[in-house]
């Protein structure tokens, strides 16, 4: 009986909602093919907590090296837009031509994590 008036009483408190951050858009967008960016923008649903969320970024393959090992990009800054809902990366040059992983990870302002990866191409 107790169990059911703790779950009851969950279930009617107009409360914090424990939903996951979404990825909302991206720039450069996910597959998509873009000249020299110099800055990355992740927006999400919700704002997020400055400490707890960032991304890395690997060059998977470059034009003309069909065996070119997966190399890590170092040297943004990472930082949240003034929205709060935005994590914004400005790079220090250009990205040269070739294909990159973006991986990310998040903490909402209720304490909720959510991550992703998607690829895309610099002409």
């Amino acid at each position: 009986m107790i169990r059911f008036l703790v779950a009851a009483t969950a279930l009617t408190l107009p409360g914090v909602a424990m939903a996951q951050p979404q990825l909302v858009s991206s720039t450069p967008a996910a597959k998509a093919a873009v000249s020299k960016p110099t800055r990355l923008s992740l927006t999400f649903s919700e704002k997020l907590l400055a400490g707890a969320s960032g991304f890395d970024l690997v060059m998977t393959g470059m034009p003309g090296m069909a065996d070119h090992p997966p190399m890590p990009i170092k040297g943004f800054t990472a930082s949240i837009g003034p929205d709060g809902k935005s994590l914004i990366a400005t790079l220090p040059r250009a990205l040269p031509g070739g294909s990159y992983d973006l991986s990310w990870h998040v903490t909402g302002s209720d304490q909720s994590k959510a991550q992703g990866r998607y690829s895309f191409t610099v002409k």
